[in-house]
C-alpha cells in the first residue's frame, strides 16, 4: 500500500488521539459554549466535505450520463443516509447531554454508550476519507491526491475536538484518565479501518466509486443533521454554533479548493 494511503488514514486518527490527549491536560468537562463550538465546527467541516470532496466529485466521474449524471449521486447518498439510519436503530449509544439512550435496551455502561455514540459518527468519516483516497489511486473523478489529503486534514482537524469532547466526559464520570484516553482514542479506530475497507471495494470495483463517494457524503449528512445540529443549536448561546459552523464550512471548503 502506498505510503500516501497510510498517510492518508493516519491522519485523522492522529487527530483523535491527540484531542483524547486533552484529558491529561483539563479537569472536568468542557464548558457547553465550547462543546457548541467544537459540535457546530464538525459540522461545517462534514457539510463542506460532503459537497466538494463527495458529491461534486461523484456526479463528475458520472459526466458520462449527461442529463442523468446526478443518478449514481442520488442512489449513493440515499443509501448512505440508510445506512446510519439501520444502525443508528441497532447499536444502543447515548449522545452527549443527553441522559435517554438510542438504539436497543442494553445493558452497557452509560460511558461506552458515550463511546459508540462518537464511533457511529465516525464511520462515514472514515469512509468518506477512504473512498477520496480510492478515487487517486485508481485514477476516478480526476481526484488528486491533495484533495484526498485536504479531506483528511479537515477531518482531523475536526476530530480533535472530538477527542477531547469523549474523553472529557469519560473522566468525569468515573473513568481513570488513562481509560478514558484509550476509549476516546479507540472511537476513532473505526476510521481507519473503515477507509482501508472502502479503498478495497473501490479499487476492486472501479463502476462504483460514484456511489461510494455519494454514500459516504449521505452518511455523513446524516451525522450532521440528526445528531450535531440539533446540539450545537440547543438552549442557550446557539448563535456560537452557526458562528463555527461557518468556520469549519470555510475552512473545509478552503483547504479542498487550495490543496486539490
Amino acid at each position: 500500500m502506498p505510503i500516501e494511503i497510510l498517510q492518508g488514514l493516519a491522519i485523522p486518527f492522529l487527530g483523535t488521539t491527540l484531542g483524547a490527549a486533552c484529558v491529561f491536560l483539563l479537569r472536568g468537562e468542557l464548558d457547553h459554549r465550547i462543546q457548541k463550538a467544537f459540535t457546530g465546527f464538525a459540522a461545517g467541516i462534514m457539510v463542506a466535505a460532503s459537497v466538494w470532496s463527495l458529491l461534486i466529485p461523484s456526479m463528475e466521474e458520472s459526466s458520462a450520463l449527461g442529463a442523468y449524471a446526478s443518478l449514481p449521486a442520488v442512489a449513493g447518498f440515499w443509501a448512505g443516509t440508510l445506512f446510519l439510519l439501520l444502525l443508528d436503530h441497532i447499536i444502543p449509544h447515548l449522545h452527549l447531554n443527553s441522559e435517554e439512550a438510542e438504539g436497543p435496551k442494553s445493558a452497557l455502561s452509560k460511558n461506552l454508550k458515550l463511546v459508540l455514540a462518537v464511533t457511529l459518527h465516525n464511520i462515514p468519516e472514515g469512509m468518506a476519507v477512504g473512498v477520496v483516497l480510492a478515487g487517486w489511486l485508481t485514477g476516478g473523478a480526476d481526484l488528486s491526491l491533495g484533495a484526498a489529503l485536504a479531506l483528511s486534514l479537515g477531518i482531523a482537524i475536526q476530530n480533535f475536538p472530538e477527542g477531547a469532547i469523549i474523553s472529557l466526559p469519560l473522566a468525569a464520570n468515573g473513568e481513570g484518565r488513562a481509560h478514558a484516553f484509550v476509549l476516546g482514542t479507540l472511537s476513532g479506530i473505526v476510521e481507519p479501518i473503515g477507509g482501508a475497507l472502502t479503498i478495497v471495494a473501490a479499487s476492486v470495483v472501479v463502476p462504483v466509486l460514484p456511489y461510494l463517494l455519494a454514500f459516504a457524503a449521505g452518511a455523513m449528512l446524516y451525522v450532521v443533521v440528526e445528531e450535531l445540529i440539533p446540539e450545537m443549536s440547543a438552549g442557550h448561546h446557539s448563535n456560537i454554533g452557526v458562528v463555527a459552523f461557518s468556520v469549519g464550512f470555510t475552512l473545509m471548503m478552503a483547504l479542498d479548493t487550495i490543496l486539490g
